[in-house]
């Protein structure tokens, strides 16, 4: 197998990764800061959403790094701004698992923190605006900067891209009315978004990334070769 379908397949399993670990740790977290009567689960619940959370993150700046040396042939500045907007969603995103954790826990200890209940509540608060900004903002404008370099080269079927722009635009349309509190959150709008990423990792895992010439992916061998072994270590 080439250097450049393991990052193909790598960037596939990752983003297999990113869905798993986002949709587990809402509910462990607990009620949202978006419904002002919810609080937050209990200290194993909330702990164990935050490591989730943190393999979230880790596995957003993977995606980037396995595409990165396959896009950029095609397109070397929309390959890096993918690969810096994901690298900001996931810093907003540890940002929030930071913000929360205190809540609930002290390092190395099993003794509850024993903050003032309003302390907790804008903890709580800061990880939900996180929440907001790094997946419900930071995410759409990224899955666009893909979506159009992979539309304008044809790297993939049609269909895909369009899923992904008109994903993107629901989502972060939805994101700024809740911002603005003219809104309430719509999971339904985030399906397309999430088919987008689905049908995106299917095509990576079944063909990989072709290149200008028509073959898969062997201009960026060099790269491939230096990000291959972390893909692997990241897979296993």
């Amino acid at each position: 197998m080439t250097a450049p379908r393991r990052l193909a397949l790598g960037a596939a399993a990752l983003y297999l990764v990113t869905w798993v670990t986002s949709v587990a740790a809402v509910p462990l977290y607990g009620g949202s800061a978006f419904d002002a009567g919810a609080g937050l689960a209990g200290r194993g619940s909330v702990l164990t959403a935050g490591l989730l959370e943190v393999v979230l993150a880790l596995a957003v700046v993977g995606t980037a790094l396995a595409l990165y040396p396959l896009l950029s042939p095609h397109g070397p500045g929309a390959a890096l701004g993918y690969a810096v907007l994901r690298t900001l969603e996931a810093t907003v995103i540890l940002a929030g698992v930071v913000a929360i954790l205190p809540a609930v826990a002290r390092p190395a200890s099993t003794a509850p923190p024993a903050l003032d209940p309003g302390v907790v509540a804008g903890l709580h608060l800061v990880h939900d605006w996180t929440f907001l900004v790094g997946p419900g903002l930071v995410n759409p404008v990224n899955a666009v900067v893909l979506a159009v370099l992979l539309l304008r080269r044809r790297l993939v079927p049609r269909f895909v891209p369009l899923l992904g722009i008109v994903g993107a635009v629901l989502v972060a349309a939805m994101n700024i009315g809740v911002m603005f509190g003219v809104t309430t959150p719509r999971p339904a709008l985030a399906v397309p978004l999430f088919a987008w990423e689905i049908c995106l990792a299917s095509v990576l895992a079944l063909r990989g990334i072709p290149t200008a010439d028509g073959g898969e992916a062997r201009r960026p061998e060099r790269s491939a070769r230096a990000i291959g072994p972390f893909l692997r270590g990241a897979g296993g």
